[in-house]
């Protein structure tokens, strides 16, 4: 039974670690919090290295193009549609569905215009664009397919919708740290967010190296990695520096370890069921839904693995310790006079 280390000033005989956690047994998570971290740190590199080199698969909201939605009479296979589409000559559609197999959006890439800067004939060229389509699900789809909306989106706006995308992540990781700073303390703060990063970072390695594809919903579920890490984070934190005023003769690395292990159950029953809602919605929840859920399953397991290996494992070598949360002492009225003043 592995011993705990005792403070300088409390000798009071050795303690097993089991013994601080009221008899229950205790994970020793950071016996491998090195190589954990390095290998957490290794798949952040090569995660960057793979989008410089790879880049992004973005999708029509970032590179701007034509969104048609249409609406059947009966459900149509989307294969159909889209053989059909390209004996038409229309290349790389994106076919859809959405809300039921009724409802398909076909997503074309942008019209190119005799005059691109021409924001009016853009329009009516989509326009004619949707006309198109409609005439042609009409003719060899379905007759009574009906055009519920056309919508165009410039690459100059999808330009700008990219940008945003990126600030406010960036945003997010900021107002976190300093949040963290002001709820905790900085060696908290600083773990948190390079946990956050690693998550966030990781994700999106793998969104380059298998190309799917970028649009709103998958900066959504980047957002929602961000939340949902923080989330699982706070409460280790929380639990760390509870005990780090309750257990007073255990080190910082043991104190680490019986927070961990009191939260593991919290940790693996919230990532379990939210999990089991992804898996429902990448399964069920149609096209659409299958990169939001893809992304934001990923990053529930990185989420919950960063919260462990790199946010508490970084505090722990900042040097987080009992004294950081204990509060100031304050002297007693006359305690620093002599004792005949008194």
């Amino acid at each position: 039974m592995a011993k705990t280390q005792l403070t300088e000033t409390e000798q009071q005989g050795p303690v097993s670690v089991e013994d601080l956690n009221h008899g229950r047994r205790v994970f020793d998570f950071l016996k491998i919090g090195a190589p954990a971290f390095i290998i957490s740190m290794i798949l952040v590199v090569a995660s960057i290295i793979i989008v410089w080199q790879k880049g992004f698969n973005l999708g029509l909201d970032f590179t701007g193009g034509t969104s048609v939605e249409i609406t059947l009479s009966q459900p149509v296979e989307l294969e159909q549609i889209r053989s059909t589409m390209s004996n038409a000559g229309y290349h790389d559609p994106i076919v859809q569905y959405y809300g039921s197999s009724r409802d398909i959006i076909i997503r074309l890439p942008p019209v190119v215009a005799k005059d691109a800067n021409d924001a009016s004939q853009v329009m009516r060229e989509s326009n004619q664009l949707g006309t198109e389509l409609s005439n042609l699900m009409h003719r060899d789809i379905d007759p009574d397919a009906v055009v519920k909306r056309v919508e165009f989106v410039g690459p100059s706006v999808g330009a700008e919708l990219a940008q945003d995308g990126v600030l406010a992540i960036i945003a997010a990781l900021v107002c976190i740290l300093i949040y963290i700073w002001f709820r905790f303390e900085w060696r908290f703060g600083t773990g948190a967010v390079i946990g956050l990063a690693h998550d966030v970072v990781i994700t999106v390695g793998y969104l380059s190296l298998f190309q799917r594809e970028l649009d709103l919903t998958i900066i959504a579920a980047l957002l929602s990695i961000i939340g949902y890490s923080l989330n699982d984070t706070i409460v280790v934190f929380d639990r760390i520096r509870e005990n780090f005023t309750k257990i007073r003769r255990a080190s910082p690395y043991d104190v680490i370890n019986i927070s961990l292990t009191q939260t593991l159950s919290r940790t693996l029953m919230t990532s379990g069921t939210t999990l089991a809602v992804v898996i429902c919605l990448y399964i069920w929840g149609g096209s659409m839904l299958k990169g939001f859920s893809e992304t934001l399953g990923i990053g529930i397991i990185l989420g919950t693995v960063s919260s462990i290996y790199v946010a508490a494992y970084t505090a722990l070598k900042l040097g987080s310790r009992r004294e950081n949360f204990m509060p100031p002492k304050v002297e007693a009225e006359g305690a620093d006079q002599d004792p005949i003043m008194r």
